[in-house]
């Protein structure tokens, strides 16, 4: 394990650090409130409302390097954290109020689908905007995953003893079939004319915070990848919360909403959100694996097979 959220050490060095930090004094002991393999969170009421610590393992850490950079380019789209210590990977940040998610707890489909398609379009353009960024990203330890590293991925992944014993013969060997056309789909990407910029890789209504402006946050599976890939967890939950399939009217709806931020020809960029939403799927395999290696605590239940599972997606018909 690389870390231990309970070490004594530990938590005292980090509350230590969230006190020299916090903007307002504090009125009562920082607590944790969520603990997970990859992540520790914990709250910091004071006079101006609570304040949220966060820490990563180690292949997670550049969360906090991510955000920082994010939050100097465009501080009226991000959470914008109070302190962020690089080397150690916490970020201490403010309260932004309700997430999307719980401003739609109460609407209705048309009301959510509306709501989803106004995020989209300002994601969209976060992430045109932070496309200039994409190198420094890199610099500063953010996951490579634009099209033309994705087929090696892929096979460092089906390589890998655990992933294969966790796909079982069978998936291992129809996963292993589609990889020469998995090579095309990226190969076609990378030739789309669609520069690679910051990806979030985990997009839902509860990674973003409902503004007006929306302010994204919970940047811990991003990477440096084509900005459509955002469009497979998003359409995938979208789906889920609206109770449309794939290819439904809705999720068109939303995925043209998202594509309404991108100069080119319609159906050239249907198309690469077409391919974006498969070659991802290795991306959030890749995703995964970072969060799962040196995990804090013990994996378990549906999160242990997460890689294999994403992997397998791969023969699965297409979101969008």
């Amino acid at each position: 394990m690389d870390h231990d959220w309970h070490d004594p050490d530990w938590i005292s060095a980090a509350h230590s650090w969230v006190r020299e930090h916090l903007d307002a004094p504090a009125t009562g002991p920082v607590e944790e409130v969520r603990s997970r393999p990859w992540s520790v969170t914990h709250r910091v009421p004071t006079v101006a409302g609570p304040r949220w610590f966060k820490a990563n393992t180690t292949d997670c850490r550049y969360e906090a390097a991510l955000a920082g950079a994010l939050a100097r380019r465009m501080p009226d789209r991000v959470l914008v954290p109070l302190a962020v210590d690089v080397a150690r990977g916490w970020l201490l940040t403010p309260d932004a109020g309700p997430t999307l998610r719980d401003a739609l707890s109460h609407g209705g489909g048309e009301a959510r689908t509306a709501r989803w398609a106004e995020m989209l379009r300002a994601y969209a353009a976060l992430q045109r905007d932070a496309t200039p960024l994409a190198d420094d990203l890199l610099s500063l330890g953010v996951p490579d995953h634009r099209p033309d590293v994705l087929p090696e991925q892929l096979a460092t992944l089906l390589a890998d003893p655990d992933v294969r014993a966790g796909l079982g013969p069978a998936r291992h060997a129809a996963v292993s079939a589609v990889a020469p056309a998995f090579a095309e789909w990226c190969a076609e990407l990378a030739a789309s004319g669609v520069p690679a910029t910051v990806q979030h890789d985990d997009l839902t209504d509860a990674n973003v915070f409902a503004g007006p402006p929306y302010r994204f946050f919970d940047w811990g599976d991003a990477g440096v990848a084509h900005p459509f890939g955002s469009l497979l967890v998003a359409l995938s939950f979208a789906g889920h919360t609206l109770g449309a399939a794939p290819g439904a009217p809705e999720l068109i709806r939303l995925r043209d909403a998202y594509l309404s931020a991108w100069p080119g020809d319609p159906a050239a960029l249907r198309r690469a959100a077409t391919l974006a939403g498969r070659v991802s799927r290795v991306s959030r395999a890749m995703s995964w694996r970072r969060a799962l290696r040196g995990a804090a605590r013990p994996v378990s239940g549906g999160v242990a097979t997460a890689v294999t599972d994403w992997l397998a997606e791969l023969t699965e018909p297409d979101v969008v």
